[in-house]
């Protein structure tokens, strides 16, 4: 024991080789590092001799000593700190490496309606909402809550709405390796427009409330009843299921309660013995099937389906098909409000609150959506002043309109003289080519296509070419859950063109300024016209 003592560099090598406390308690004592601790108070040291004890008190000496000779010498600086550790720490510290990111980051890549794409490196938890407020800022959208992502699923036809919370990782996790999905970027006017109008979502033909709401019930009475956690109506109708490997389409009485979906085996009976369950939700998605006609064979063009959340065939596939739009948004919203409940709520009142860190606090908004914010101003005099009588500001408005519009003739005249009647009719025709409402050439199938993929709620329009007649335009818009064409008609009035809704009654030079007054009034319209459609690049 007395040998083992007599050189402390090398006892300590040994300690630190063995790792015991006892031994690193021992090194500390010999290098005179840490207290100076009495060798007998150190447990398991009792049993030393006291030449051992005075052999240990003498290196203790010479340490102490060698310590002073070296702080009395200028310092080097070290070229290598890092490379700098206790002869007692291992080579391989883990401070030496760097920290581990528990936020791992994944490439997703989001494609707009005309399908051009962006690739995106994004953590793991990052939200759809995160997704789409990061792309608004990218691209300077202006951000009015209705930006939303799309889950498309390519083979089957199917799409349906990435819910705000939700993770795209996730989404992206339960993909089939072959499989040509997508993520889409667009507006989604209906996302949570069921909480401002849930009369019009709802219809009372096919909601049964509970026996104490018989009478009359307001909105906040029906968002009250959905969102609670112990009751919920029961929503039932008419639709046709596909029969599970076939190709043949069954018509049955539905209904949607909280345990799940079931279809009545007698006519429209709800009687427990007739009551079969179709599909529970707890692991299953609702999707909107696009095509459904041609790809399915269903009945009719409003079709929706069941589709668990893991990757399967087209045998996993509950397939549905209800007899109108209407219908249809019932039993998808219904669906979503059953498996979300107050978690949709709270992403409508709180759109920015998301579990990354692209929150309301480090993504605002690029531009201000509030009209509140915005006055009248008056320019033309030696001072600038507010404009605070509302007739004066319209007509100002107005003026500086038809400036605009002078201006735009003057430019895409090509240097004519743009007072001749023929090219200032031609230039007018041209303005609206460049709006983003207007679609040149599309069907009124694909018109219909793109107001339903976009919400049909009530003033969503676009305004595109008329397949019949080369020189009319058509103005498709929504309202009440339906979609509706009305034909613009060009007129000629003292050799100048115009275009008019309601034959002749009222004239508009162009068609911006048609959608501008329709946006302001109703007129012959059903309602006005609030949202349009239009494909935005990402």
């Amino acid at each position: 024991m007395t040998t083992s003592l007599q050189d402390g560099q090398s006892a300590a090598g040994r300690a630190g080789a063995q790792d015991s406390p006892l031994a690193v308690q021992v090194c500390r004592v010999a290098q005179g590092k840490g207290d100076a601790q009495d060798p007998a108070q150190v447990p398991g040291l009792h049993a030393l001799s006291p030449a051992s004890d005075a052999t240990l008190r003498g290196a203790i000496d010479r340490r102490k000593t060698k310590d002073l000779d070296v702080l009395e010498k200028p310092p080097i600086p070290n070229p290598f700190p890092e490379l700098c550790c206790s002869p007692l720490t291992s080579v391989l510290s883990a401070g030496l490496f760097p920290r581990a990111n528990s936020r791992k980051k994944q490439v997703i890549k989001v494609y707009s309606e005309d399908e051009t794409s962006r690739a995106l490196e994004v953590p793991s938890d990052i939200t759809a909402r995160d997704v789409c407020q990061l792309l608004i800022l990218k691209n300077h959208y202006v951000d009015d809550n209705s930006w939303t992502l799309f889950e498309h699923l390519s083979h089957t036809g199917l799409e349906r709405t990435v819910e705000d919370h939700e993770l795209p990782t996730e989404v992206l996790s339960h993909w089939g390796v072959e499989e040509d999905n997508k993520l889409y970027l667009r507006k989604n006017y209906a996302k949570y427009e069921f909480f401002k109008n849930p009369m019009y979502f709802f219809p009372e033909h096919m909601v049964s409330f509970a026996a104490e709401m018989n009478g009359d019930r307001s909105p906040t009475q029906i968002l009250q009843v959905f969102l609670s956690s112990s009751t919920y109506p029961e929503i039932h109708g008419f639709l046709h299921a596909k029969e599970q490997g076939k190709k043949s389409w069954k018509k049955a009485y539905f209904f949607l309660r909280r345990s799940g979906l079931y279809f009545s085996t007698k006519g429209t009976s709800k009687e427990p013995r007739h009551l079969q369950l179709f599909s529970e939700f707890s692991t299953s998605h609702v999707y909107m099937s696009l095509a459904g006609k041609k790809k399915h064979g269903a009945p009719t063009p409003y079709g929706f389906c069941l589709k668990p959340n893991k990757a399967g065939g087209p045998r996993d596939l509950k397939m549905l098909c209800a007899e109108e739009e209407q219908s249809r948004t019932c039993w998808v919203t219904a669906i979503r409000l059953l498996k979300y409940g107050m978690q949709l709520y709270q992403n409508y009142m709180h759109p920015y609150q998301g579990r990354s860190a692209c929150n309301s606090q480090s993504m605002s908004p690029m531009r201000s959506i509030s009209e509140n914010s915005l006055v009248a101003m008056d320019f033309s005099g030696q001072k600038s002043r507010v404009i605070d009588n509302p007739t004066e500001a319209l007509s100002v408005a107005v003026e500086e309109g038809l400036a605009w519009r002078k201006k735009g003739c003057l430019r895409l005249g090509n240097h004519g003289s743009p007072s001749a009647p023929s090219q200032s009719s031609a230039v007018n025709m041209a303005l609206h080519q460049s709006q983003p409402w207007f679609h040149h050439r599309i069907s009124r199938d694909e018109a219909q296509r793109l107001i339903i993929r976009q919400g049909p709620v009530d003033g969503v329009f676009l305004v595109r070419d008329s397949q019949s007649n080369p020189r009319t335009f058509v103005l498709s818009m929504s309202h009440g859950q339906k979609i509706k064409h009305y034909q613009i008609i060009p007129v000629e009035d003292d050799g100048e063109l115009f275009h008019t809704l309601d034959d002749g009654h009222t004239k508009f030079t162009d068609l911006i300024q048609l959608v501008e007054f329709y946006q302001l009034n109703r007129g012959v319209l059903p309602c006005k016209l609030k949202h349009y459609c239009a494909r935005m690049a990402v």
